[in-house]
C-alpha cells in the first residue's frame, strides 16, 4: 500500500503556496515543513510584499517553523520547496539543521547546488520532485512579465 503522506504529497502542498505567490505576484515559490506527516508551517515567497529581499519562502517556512516547535532546530523536519534553495536559503538551513530538503524544479544559475553551498552533514537532499510542474509555474510567471513590459 502507498502511503499517501509521500514527497509528492507534500510537494503539492508547497505548489499551492507557490500559486498563493503568483497571486500576490510574487515569484511563484511556495514551500512547506513537515513534521512526522504533519505540516508544521506553509509560506511562500514575500519579497515584493514585504521589500525585503530575505523574505524568501524557505526563510518564512524556517521561522514559522520554529515558532511551531519552540526552537530553532528542525532536526526531524523535511523542508518541501518548488525551487532548488539559494545560497542564502541553504545556509540558512544549515544553522537549522533540517533533516531533508526536497526540492521541485532545479536553479542553474543560482541554486545552492551550483554556488557549492554547504548543507548540514546530516541533511539529505532529494531534488526533481514535480519538477515539470514546479518549473512551469515560475516559467509562466516570467514570460507573463516579460510580456507586461
Amino acid at each position: 500500500m502507498m502511503d499517501p503522506f509521500d514527497d509528492i504529497y507534500f510537494m503539492k502542498r508547497a505548489l499551492q503556496e507557490a500559486e498563493i505567490a503568483l497571486d500576490k505576484n510574487e515569484v511563484p515559490i511556495g514551500a512547506v515543513i513537515e513534521m512526522n506527516n504533519q505540516i508544521i508551517a506553509r509560506a511562500h515567497n514575500l519579497t515584493e510584499t514585504l521589500n525585503d529581499v530575505t523574505a524568501h519562502a524557505e526563510m518564512q517556512a524556517f521561522t514559522a517553523a520554529a515558532d511551531f516547535l519552540g526552537g530553532k532546530y528542525l532536526k526531524e523536519c523535511t523542508l518541501y520547496v518548488t525551487l532548488e534553495p539559494c545560497q542564502m536559503c541553504a545556509g540558512a538551513s544549515y544553522w537549522t539543521q533540517i533533516g531533508r530538503i526536497v526540492y521541485g524544479a532545479s536553479e542553474e544559475k543560482r541554486g545552492f547546488l551550483v554556488m557549492n553551498t554547504t548543507l548540514h552533514p546530516k541533511t539529505v537532499v532529494v531534488g526533481g520532485v514535480l519538477e515539470e510542474e514546479c518549473g512551469k509555474l515560475l516559467k509562466r510567471f516570467f514570460i507573463e512579465k516579460r510580456n507586461l513590459n
